[in-house]
């Protein structure tokens, strides 16, 4: 690890609620969240649903603007850009959604889908761009057979690493996975752990785990920050949070793991 990539501070994000008795009341999501990622880590997001974590990664990855705050890469305040900087933030942080198959075209196969972003961005002639895709499929371990696959083809697991491939296909600087293990069989998330892992190894990579899962997030993290009801109660190294934890509810997140990593 080195320096500081990722900087958050003071963010706040409110929702008006669209339907219901209550419809029209507000939702406090985060509420003066803080938060800083060193370059290369992996730092675990985790709390109980409803907890802000989801609202934080969009927030993150520019998919929901925040009330105020401010968020920052590599010293660059992202919260007021717009136009060309906004998809050039938006390509260094790549979000992977806990359902893969929503964020997939269904009509395209796993190679278009991998290219599908380079095209968008104008990044290389026809034949580098399928060449690129073709690289990255086989770096997430998909056969060469699979590059005409569809979405609806694929496994849960499958499709997380598809996910994974298209994003990498732009070369960000930050991959958030936002609940991206949950639902899938132990074998899936290890397969999926590991891939991260050795594309972190590989070159320069940010990961944020967003779960709800600490025991899984134990394994791997550097880092956690633990929210509740919108708010940072926890931060710090994974060994010290787990070894004594300060806030009641991250006490009862550690006290709901099976059995801690030796």
């Amino acid at each position: 690890m080195t320096g500081e990539l990722l900087r958050v501070r003071g963010l706040w994000k409110r929702y008006r609620r669209r339907a219901g008795p209550r419809s029209g009341a507000g939702v406090q999501a985060l509420e003066d969240v803080d938060l800083s990622v060193a370059a290369g880590s992996t730092m675990a997001v985790v709390g109980e649903s409803g907890s802000g974590k989801s609202t934080l990664a969009r927030c993150l990855a520019r998919l929901e603007e925040p009330d105020s705050g401010d968020i920052q890469l590599e010293g660059r305040s992202l919260v007021s850009i717009s136009g060309p900087p906004l998809i050039e933030a938006r390509r260094q942080i790549q979000l992977i959604f806990q359902d893969a198959a929503m964020a997939l075209n269904p009509r395209l196969g796993a190679g278009e889908i991998v290219e599908e972003p380079l095209l968008i961005m104008r990044r290389g002639g026809r034949r580098e761009r399928r060449r690129r895709a073709l690289e990255l499929l086989d770096r997430v371990g998909f056969p060469a057979a699979w590059e005409a696959r569809r979405p609806l083809e694929l496994s849960g697991g499958q499709r997380q690493r598809l996910a994974i491939a298209r994003a990498l296909a732009v070369e960000p600087k930050v991959l958030i996975l936002d609940e991206a293990l949950s639902g899938l069989d132990l074998s899936s998330q290890a397969q999926i752990v590991n891939l991260v892992m050795d594309l972190q190894a590989a070159r320069p990579l940010t990961c944020l785990y967003i779960s709800h899962d600490l025991g899984l997030m134990a394994r791997i993290a550097d880092e956690v920050t633990v929210l509740f009801r919108g708010r940072v109660v926890e931060h710090g190294g994974i060994a010290a949070v787990l070894g004594a934890p300060r806030h009641s509810h991250t006490r009862g997140l550690v006290a709901a793991i099976p059995a801690l990593p030796a």
